[in-house]
């Protein structure tokens, strides 16, 4: 939350438990997409960037795919006008979100091949970039795990350059990710998105 509401819930906190209480009661006969996408759409129509980035970030991680969200934008246009669409469109454009590229709007998932497992380091953090995807893998003897770079906050492409030791941490917001776990140990509370990864003939491939 920002530090305006948790600044309300301190100093109105009855009226503010009440107001979050409506709202989770309001969508409580909504499947969880359906929601999303709704609360995708409000974030447009009053044009907070911040809100609209982390609640496009949570329909994605919720299973809405990016022909839906495109699909709900234009299908409010109705309420939200070509302007604010637009606005949208823009920040989507910025984001630079592999799966949102025209190519990949339709592209069924695939094994996407990184390189050989003997030149991933032991015990360290290897960074790749492969069909447009920045990626990092961790190798720990025979355990290899491979995270994207995207933080789960908002979608920010954390770059290579912000891993120190074991720890990356992205510039935006300090999300802060153990890169041996991928789990997040400061600021937020989600855990880096993890590819299914397998080896064949010494060469590592990673699916999404």
């Amino acid at each position: 939350m920002s530090n305006a509401l948790n600044y309300l819930l301190a100093a109105r906190p009855e009226a503010m438990k009440a107001y979050f209480k409506f709202l989770k009661e309001s969508e409580s006969h909504l499947d969880t997409r359906t929601r999303d996408l709704i609360s995708v759409i409000t974030k447009v129509a009053v044009q907070t960037e911040g809100g609209f980035r982390q609640y496009l970030t949570r329909a994605l991680r919720n299973g809405a795919s990016p022909n839906e969200i495109l699909d709900a934008l234009l299908m409010a246009f109705p309420v939200l006008g070509l302007a604010k669409i637009v606005w949208a469109t823009e920040i989507l454009l910025e984001m630079d979100i592999p799966e949102f590229r025209p190519e990949n709007l339709d592209a069924e998932p695939a094994w996407h091949l990184l390189g050989p497992v003997d030149g991933i380091p032991q015990g360290e953090a290897a960074y790749y970039e492969v069909d447009g995807r920045h990626l990092f893998v961790y190798r720990s003897g025979d355990e290899i795990r491979v995270y994207d770079s995207r933080c789960p906050h908002q979608v920010t492409d954390i770059p290579h350059l912000a891993l120190e030791g074991k720890t990356l941490t992205c510039p935006k917001h300090q999300w802060a990710f153990d890169i041996e776990s991928g789990e997040c140990i400061a600021r937020g509370s989600r855990p880096l998105r993890r590819f299914e990864h397998k080896v064949e003939e010494g060469q590592l491939l990673a699916h999404w």
